[in-house]
């Protein structure tokens, strides 16, 4: 089994048999990668805790003969241990590595995805004021670049700039005479709030001079588009609520 060398970040980690866990990593050169960590749930096990989620780490790894490769050593490049000692970070992180997860492919490399979440890690690391429109602008970039980029400055259909509704089916934004059955009613405050969380750098994604109906108004549109264009659930967009509430 030929041993190579990868640096990732951390998605998820499972339990395997007594000792183990099957850790899932995006790494820079390889995509997704999922890799068995032996011994790590030992008391004296040579990982420690190296292998949590949203650490960014240098590996050594084994390529398995099968879907699972081997850890063979691990070395912390940063650990973003703020995530870990704030819910509302967690929160945000926690959305940050499950989208992630649903987009990227086992051993298919995405360079562009493994920056972007990077870049969302050390945002949160230094401990924004509105994690959750960190998260919110980290997901909107993400189908950017996984090509599923909402519109929402014009009709997705026509081009017309008269749009008071959201398809997540016909992409994004629509006029009311484009508009299939099922499209939903958005003011121009959301979609405001939306351009400017899709357009931010970052580290300067901010939604606090939104009052909060339009914040959870544009929640429910980005949860529904990305778990449309996903096909998969985000459960993690539930963990933001708590945070959202409370700024």
């Amino acid at each position: 089994m030929p041993l190579y060398k990868e640096q990732g970040i951390v998605l998820r980690t499972h339990k395997l048999g007594e000792s183990d866990r099957i850790i899932t990593i995006l790494t820079q050169g390889s995509g997704k990668v999922r890799a068995v960590a032996k011994g790590i749930r030992k008391t004296k096990s040579r990982f420690g805790a190296r292998l949590e989620p949203f650490t960014h780490a240098s590996l050594m790894m084994y390529r398995g003969r099968g879907s699972l490769d081997t850890v063979s050593q691990v070395e912390i490049i940063s650990p973003h241990g703020a995530l870990r000692d704030d819910l509302a970070l967690f929160a945000a992180g926690e959305t940050m590595l499950e989208g992630v997860d649903k987009v990227a492919e086992e051993h298919e490399r995405n360079v562009r995805v493994f920056v972007l979440l990077l870049s969302g890690m050390r945002a949160l690391n230094t401990k924004p004021a509105d994690p959750a429109a960190v998260a919110e602008s980290f997901l909107l970039k993400l189908l950017s670049v996984s090509g599923f980029h909402p519109s929402l400055t014009a009709c997705a259909v026509c081009g017309s700039t008269n749009v008071k509704l959201f398809s997540h089916a016909q992409g994004g934004a629509v006029c009311g005479s484009c508009a299939e059955m099922g499209a939903l009613p958005v003011t121009d405050a959301t979609f405001a709030l939306l351009r400017q969380l899709a357009d931010a750098d970052l580290v300067d994604a901010d939604g606090r001079d939104c009052d909060l109906r339009t914040r959870k108004d544009a929640r429910v549109l980005l949860t529904g588009f990305a778990e449309y264009h996903f096909e998969r659930r985000m459960r993690s967009m539930q963990m933001l609520e708590g945070s959202l509430t409370a700024l």
